[in-house]
């Protein structure tokens, strides 16, 4: 069989894969910001299609950083072996990951310190070496640290086969580990957490390689599409996420909001290809994407989990009883938040000799 990979084109500038990743973070955040716990709130009628919708909203980035990942796998080949591009992205991915993920681990043993100066926290009854194995195994499976093993995983994956990094029956039988698990959210033959489906991203960072590939025909296509047929199509898989969303709900689903839905997969892909179209997004650069975005995942949901209860809890807001517009500001207020205060502190350490703490 053909090997294509070393006849990827050229090394080209893709600085609209910056800015999609940037924009996909910052709905990253969002979700994460203005989720509320399934035993706090308690929405029902508009409100809940409301929530639901706002939810939907934002979990295309996902999807969308694994597509945007393989679209760079094709150029970076080009650039180092498999094995010196597999140690170059664990070099710059590993280190920074473990120390964040690390400290969003003994939290509880740092706030010990400043409020009881102990090193270790008490926990009535239990050991707390059972409990930090619950949070290291909780922090790994089924937060956002989850993404970077997996990510590497899928990589090496790749790797592995890359000599059929190009050939479409491969990329069909990762589809059918998509297939898998978004049937398997129904069915539950397995663990359905999409933080545990370690096949099931793979395809993505395949299919983004195959946009890479084939772009100059990808970019011809979609300068043959009108903008508002990607704008209808989002809106339609949106509406078409919420509906399976409040199904998955009806039916008593552990993970309704699972990314690995049909639903939204179709509307991840929608997205993608309606920021692929629109594409020059001027005020992004702002943001310094390509210096900003990896520090804001790895810190921001240390401040969701930490910071967010610290602030609010004082104020015994009850989520259930907000009028719906109040409900909208505090999410906002939330996101805000979350949001600005980690880009000001990744900025900040990017100033500094620490700036490896931040990746790229």
């Amino acid at each position: 069989m053909q090997n294509l990979v070393t006849n990827t084109p050229a090394k080209r500038n893709y600085d609209f894969i910056d800015t999609i990743r940037c924009i996909a973070m910052i709905f990253i955040v969002s979700e994460h910001s203005i989720y509320f716990e399934r035993t706090d709130f308690h929405p029902t009628g508009y409100k809940e299609l409301f929530y639901i919708a706002t939810i939907q909203l934002s979990k295309f980035g996902t999807i969308c950083f694994f597509m945007l990942a393989g679209f760079l796998i094709g150029d970076k080949f080009v650039d180092y072996t498999p094995g010196q591009y597999l140690k170059r992205r664990v070099n710059n991915t590993i280190w920074p990951w473990l120390f964040w993920s690390l400290l969003f681990v003994f939290e509880p043993n740092i706030d010990a310190l400043i409020s009881y100066h102990t090193l270790i926290p008490h926990y009535d009854g239990t050991s707390y070496w059972l409990v930090l194995w619950d949070r290291l195994e909780t922090t790994y499976l089924y937060t956002i640290y989850w993404f970077i093993p997996n990510f590497l995983f899928c990589i090496t994956l790749l790797l592995i086969f890359k000599r059929f990094l190009y050939n479409y029956w491969f990329g069909a039988v990762l589809f059918l580990f998509v297939i898998f698990y978004t049937v398997n959210i129904y069915y539950a033959w397995i663990p359905s957490g999409h933080t545990i489906a370690i096949l099931g991203f793979v395809f993505f960072l395949w299919l983004g390689a195959q946009f890479n590939k084939n772009w100059e025909k990808v970019n011809s296509w979609m300068n043959g599409t009108s903008v508002w047929l990607w704008w209808a199509l989002s809106i339609l898989t949106l509406l078409f996420g919420v509906a399976e969303i409040k199904l998955l709900k009806q039916l008593n689903n552990n993970d309704p909001y699972n990314s690995l839905r049909i639903s939204n997969v179709l509307f991840s892909m929608a997205c993608f290809f309606l920021l692929l179209k629109i594409r020059d997004f001027k005020l992004i650069g702002f943001l310094k994407p390509r210096e900003t975005t990896f520090g804001i995942y790895l810190i921001h949901y240390i401040f969701v989990v930490f910071l967010l209860s610290r602030i609010f809890n004082p104020f015994h807001i009850d989520v259930d009883h907000l009028p719906f517009i109040v409900l909208f500001l505090y999410q906002i207020l939330r996101f805000s938040i979350v949001y600005f205060l980690t880009l000001w502190i990744v900025m900040l350490i990017n100033k500094t000799r620490f700036k490896w703490l931040v990746g790229r």
